[in-house]
């Protein structure tokens, strides 16, 4: 069968696989702890899901929306998202517009399409998300990776940007809290990002901030428009429901920008996917989204309490030279290169995907090989299982990555 060379190109998404085969493993009666996962193993806010069974009773709910989705939920999601930066509260009233699609991956792919020509490069923060290099790709452009180091808890250094900058540099990805590394960008930070961004005119940001919910450490996250609006002008915010309200499977995310971005945009999604889902939409229309605080503290709690599992039992092992504070999201990621497991290997090569074969075969742990986040010889893991579960599974970690 001749298949486009366009399709060829790209890679499975390795997290998708991973997530197969544990539960696969698991129905096969293996005992497999895993960390693969990026999604919380909970249930969304009861009160949610009573307003999607409330909805059920609509003729409306299924049936199309609008390419764009509902206008008074984007107008909802619009103003959630001006309160929760702070942001004047007519900030978007003029020249901007929220679109709604299936998940933040399809919003993301949709700016992209929007933005590249064949040849255009966007500037890309390893470690940064697996889907991110491939959408590039398959729109035609190039990607031009910034990589940071765990010597500085993955947080790149604005100078390695100001140097990845070209002629055909179109956009940069910025994701925080960030997807794989669990941590995001300090205030200082993001207000020296900003002065980069004025420095380049011509610069477009996607700044997906799918996790900035899911904060276990102050000081919150916060971005580089809330301290020069005029950068939105030149901004795709990405959100989404999936890990607030623990709604992965129901692939509802949204973007604000420009106006002139979200028709572009709409024209993608319009001859692709069409409107998302009107059952879902109907539902978070009438759900009090303040209820998402509420919820999310128990979360935040699990999570920080499994961090703490992790640097305790990463000091008690010596390995504390490979530790670093994750503050947000729900990752770690691992740095195998430093550990004594990793003098069986050649340095000068990436191994992710032997160790994590390994650790799923001898130990019955799925990890996500850090080779397609950009970060070689590492792993992410996720810190959302049970409490006893994952304390067994960073023992059987720990125990492996001190084995010579």
């Amino acid at each position: 069968m001749l298949l486009s060379s366009r399709v060829k190109g790209l890679s499975d998404s390795i997290t998708m696989k991973l997530n197969e085969r544990a539960l696969g493993l698991t129905d096969e009666g293996k005992v497999i702890y895993n960390l693969s996962g990026g999604q919380l193993p909970i249930k969304p806010l009861p009160e949610f899901v009573e307003k999607i069974h409330h909805q059920l009773n609509f003729l409306k709910s299924y049936q199309y929306s609008p390419v764009a989705g509902f206008s008074n939920l984007r107008k909802k999601l619009t103003r959630h998202m001006v309160e929760v930066r702070h942001l004047p509260s007519d900030i978007f009233e003029n020249d901007f517009d929220c679109i709604i699609s299936n998940g933040s991956k399809h919003s993301i792919y949709n700016a992209l399409g929007a933005l590249i020509d064949p040849g255009d490069e966007v500037i890309l923060l390893a470690p940064y998300w697996v889907s991110y290099p491939e959408m590039i790709k398959f729109w035609g452009g190039t990607s031009n990776v910034v990589r940071s180091n765990v010597f500085d808890a993955f947080v790149p250094a604005i100078e390695d940007m100001r140097k990845a900058m070209s002629p055909r540099t179109k956009a940069i990805i910025l994701n925080s809290p960030n997807n794989p590394a669990g941590v995001h960008y300090s205030e200082a930070w993001m207000r020296e990002f900003a002065i980069f961004l004025k420095e380049n005119p011509d610069l477009i940001v996607i700044s997906d901030e799918v996790y900035s919910d899911i904060t276990y450490f102050d000081p919150k996250p916060s971005y580089f428009y809330q301290f020069d609006h005029t950068l939105l002008e030149r901004t795709i915010i990405v959100h989404a429901i999936s890990k607030t309200l623990a709604s992965t499977g129901l692939r509802l995310g949204y973007s604000i920008a420009p106006s002139a971005i979200i028709s572009a945009m709409g024209k993608i999604q319009g001859q692709t996917t069409s409107g998302p889902n009107s059952l879902i939409q109907r539902a978070l229309m009438d759900f009090d989204l303040k209820f998402l605080d509420t919820f999310l503290e128990p979360v935040k709690f699990h999570v920080r309490q499994n961090a703490a599992t992790l640097r305790e039992k990463f000091r008690k092992a010596n390995l504390g030279h490979c530790w670093y504070q994750s503050t947000s999201a729900f990752y770690f990621m691992i740095d195998f290169s430093r550990t004594p497991m990793f003098s069986r290997f050649e340095s000068d090569k990436d191994h992710s995907y032997t160790v994590a074969d390994e650790l799923l075969q001898n130990e019955g742990i799925t990890v996500v090989p850090g080779t397609d986040f950009g970060l070689p010889n590492s792993a992410r893991i996720a810190l959302v299982i049970e409490e006893v579960p994952f304390q067994e599974a960073i023992s059987k970690i720990v125990r492996y990555l001190n084995h010579v």
